[in-house]
């Protein structure tokens, strides 16, 4: 599709604090959208609401909560009129041998990204039918190619590449567009909060070109804001995603040989670490946790 001017859409954005869902709020900003901003940290949502060019407005809400986010639907549409775009962007991570991983975190991890995305898309269906909007659900690299000491955020990636593929099937028809949206490993709290982990941080350093780098943030949220004008059904964060499409069919069997391999050379330092791994990684990790221990 040709480019939509944003000039006075509606977006929703999940996730909306930090990282990628806080430049992607400013830069549709920017574009002429108004927008609703949601997550877990009103006091960090209130202050990127207060310097948005456009009218913008915040929610406080966990995205695995259907009644909340229930709520929120109702009220962005009172509040706006209507909604014309959301982004299920709102996500954690955690990382280290599923074998010692936090069991808690490991779930919250499928419940947010996936459960989370889901309950996000219920809520503003009914409004995207209305406006014949569109979804834009924020996968990852992850969601092509599987990884060792990533399986929560594989699996919860994969997940919801699938649900969308899957919903776009069923409500196309009534004027929807779902789109995918696919990152690499982008300059954010979450992906820094993995790098103070020496394993996973090394495991990653001997990856292959490019999948081996961090890739700052705003070219990869230019690439999103542009997938959203064009309401495409797939949005590469980085340019050779797209080519790993055509590939991802090798890449578990390549990934599970060195996967192996690799992780029989660190299995010394991983033994001699800690059995419990870190909880959720990054800033957003420890708001999530926050909110759930009600501090």
């Amino acid at each position: 599709m040709g480019r939509r001017s944003l000039q006075g859409q509606v977006v929703v954005v999940t996730g909306a604090a930090r990282g990628v869902g806080e430049l992607l709020a400013r830069k549709l900003a920017g574009q002429g959208a108004r927008l609703a901003l949601v997550g877990l940290e009103p006091e960090e949502l209130k202050k990127v609401a207060a310097t948005l060019p456009t009218d913008s407005a915040h929610w406080h809400a966990d995205v695995t909560d259907h009644a909340a986010m229930a709520r929120v639907a109702r009220e962005v549409r009172e509040r706006f009129g209507s909604v014309d775009v959301v982004v299920a962007n709102a996500g954690v991570a955690t990382g280290g041998p599923f074998t010692d991983s936090d069991e808690v975190s490991w779930r919250r991890v499928i419940e947010v990204n996936l459960i989370g995305s889901a309950t996000t898309a219920r809520a503003f269906l009914p409004a995207l039918i209305e406006s014949r909007g569109y979804l834009l659900q924020i996968a990852s690299l992850a969601a092509i190619t599987p990884a060792p000491m990533m399986s929560a955020y594989c699996a919860s990636k994969s997940g919801v590449e699938a649900f969308a593929h899957s919903l776009r099937a069923e409500v196309g028809y009534q004027g929807v567009r779902v789109g995918v949206g696919y990152l690499s490993w982008t300059d954010t709290d979450m992906v820094r909060g993995a790098d103070r982990d020496e394993v996973l941080r090394e495991l990653r350093g001997r990856l292959p070109w490019p999948a081996n780098k961090t890739y700052p943030l705003g070219p990869a949220v230019d690439r999103i804001v542009a997938g959203i004008e064009r309401r495409s059904f797939h949005v590469y964060g980085q340019w050779w995603l797209r080519g790993m499409q055509s590939v991802r069919g090798c890449l578990p069997g390549i990934i599970g040989r060195v996967g192996q391999r690799e992780m029989r050379r660190f299995a010394p330092r991983l033994a001699a670490a800690d059995a419990a791994r870190p909880g959720l990684v990054g800033a957003g990790g420890a708001a999530d946790e926050r909110e759930r221990s009600g501090d």
